[in-house]
């Protein structure tokens, strides 16, 4: 497969971005590690108020399938309380593909200023074209295995997906000057980050997915080896047939016709059971996914 030649780099700009926002860095971990696992531990059901330890293999296996079968916003009480339950499995390793945009192939999205934000649905800087599409709001909670599964407060997100009709922006023809549907968030006190975008699109040879690498700070998503974790989101299969059944999706409904999780080349080998986002919602009014990551 022929991939289309990169787009040359922007100009350094995440510094700026970084410089506006509040100075608070991994030292929150530090300080939320003992008090704030604790209180999330208070509003786990059956906790009884006791500290969460990590769970088995086969039994956080066991909870992820019953919580993908949930319809729960992605508030950050459902969440982090759920996140509790499944932590002790970190989430698998998978491809960055070939759009990352973070450097590793070509241009590098991370140096943009204005990449901080949590609506991606438009390209910023020289562009401000917007993607098309139903509404999606994700949420990802980190959680910290190596210390008891704190919440990962201070932590970067990096995450970008299609469009709706399945093409990258930076890479694909015609989008090669634009930057939408990509953007970096830090993890708040909840190890949370929520971004706003558009419902992607299904491609050919793969399950409706989001990309997202974890960096450990905002001060170090573009230096290499700090790198937490690199993974995908799976997005629920009955989300993806009503959204593919509405006016825009048509070329995504062709292809999805003919993908299964089960034969993805990334979330084939276990069914995506880590991946597998809790979604709800509706064409009309929009979906909302979560996701716990833990690293």
């Amino acid at each position: 497969m022929t991939f289309p030649q990169p787009h040359p780099d922007h100009d350094r700009g995440l510094e700026f971005d970084l410089s506006t926002l509040l100075s608070r860095r991994r030292t929150l971990g530090v300080l939320f590690a003992t008090g704030t696992a604790a209180a999330l531990a208070a509003c786990t059901p059956g906790s009884g108020g006791g500290g969460a330890s990590p769970s088995s293999s086969s039994s956080a296996a066991a909870t992820a399938t019953q919580s993908t079968t949930a319809a729960v916003s992605p508030s950050a009480t459902s969440t982090v309380t759920r996140a509790l339950a499944e932590c002790g499995v970190e989430i698998p390793e998978e491809t960055l593909g070939p759009y990352p945009g973070d450097g590793s192939n070509g241009p590098n999205v991370l140096e943009t200023s204005g990449v901080v934000r949590k609506d991606i649905t438009s390209s910023f800087g020289s562009s401000t074209t917007k993607a098309e599409g139903v509404p999606l709001t994700f949420t990802l909670t980190l959680l910290d295995n190596a210390n008891g599964c704190s919440p990962l407060a201070g932590a970067a997100v990096y995450a970008w997906h299609c469009d709706r009709n399945g093409k990258y922006s930076l890479y694909d023809s015609g989008l090669k000057n634009e930057n939408y549907l990509r953007g970096v968030q830090e993890a708040d006190s909840n190890g949370q980050v929520t971004f706003t975008t558009v419902y992607p699109g299904a491609y050919s040879g793969r399950w409706p997915h989001i990309h997202f690498e974890v960096f450990e700070s905002m001060s170090n998503t573009s230096a290499a080896g700090q790198v937490l974790a690199v993974s995908q989101i799976a997005l629920a299969e009955a989300a993806c047939k009503d959204v593919y059944g509405s006016p825009g999706y048509e070329s995504s409904a062709r292809n999805f016709a003919r993908s299964t999780l089960a034969g993805d080349n990334v979330f084939g080998d276990d069914g995506g059971i880590y991946q597998l986002a809790t979604m709800s919602g509706s064409v009309q009014g929009g979906y909302t996914a979560a996701l716990n990551v833990t690293v």
